[in-house]
């Protein structure tokens, strides 16, 4: 896929009002994809982080593989079921910022690569505008030992506002919270929506969290 086709596939997919329609978008493009493509993926990804602690490696390796396979089968069974023809939510506003940075990010390297990085990100943008869900899988561990979490219908990533490498790009429209600081107050477990909703509240307040 040249640049250009890119380009206006961003500018198409950033035109979508609702999550069933951006679905309906994601799933058209990745599903031209092949299962090779997810495996030069893998391949791409295990390339980057070779040089790390092979504990480490081989815990990233595995989360980042059940999450792409998982996606991409999410993708095409929920474009197969017609899920989207029932998600009328609107998109939130900053979607389109997204698209726009992934054209610009797509617009480098040879067309291959640009093809390969376009499908990671079109698998990112499926989980946080169409799932609702972190661009990071949760369980996904980072250094130091925490992980991206869900607690009570609430996603939390110990990178949301702190990762300054090229994945923070997906930082700004991730639906996850930072997780919060050892000693700070901890998520409400089993709690009543009105007891998680206080403690957001608390969070917004106190810590200068955003979501």
């Amino acid at each position: 896929m040249h640049t250009s086709s890119i380009q206006k596939e961003c500018e198409e997919l950033a035109d979508f009002a609702t999550g069933g329609e951006l679905g309906r978008g994601i799933a058209r493009l990745v599903l031209a994809c092949s299962p090779r493509d997810l495996q030069r993926m893998r391949w791409n990804f295990s390339k980057k982080i070779r040089d790390i602690s092979p504990v480490y490696r081989k815990a990233l390796e595995e989360t980042i593989t059940g999450y792409l396979h998982g996606t991409y089968q999410n993708v095409r069974l929920m474009n197969q079921q017609g899920v989207f023809s029932s998600m009328n939510e609107r998109l939130p506003a900053h979607h389109p910022a997204y698209w726009r940075m992934v054209s610009a990010h797509c617009a480098t390297g040879n067309p291959e690569e640009n093809r390969i990085r376009f499908l990671k990100y079109l698998l990112s943008g499926f989980c946080m505008f169409v799932q609702g869900i972190p661009g990071h899988p949760v369980g996904m561990p980072f250094p130091g030992g925490d992980r991206v979490e869900s607690i009570d219908g609430v996603y939390y990533c110990p990178v949301r506002t702190k990762a300054n490498d090229v994945d923070a790009a997906l930082c700004p429209f991730c639906p996850a919270l930072q997780t919060p600081e050892s000693g700070y107050l901890k998520p409400p477990v089993n709690a009543s929506e009105h007891r998680r909703q206080e403690f957001l509240r608390n969070c917004f307040d106190r810590h200068h969290y955003n979501g």
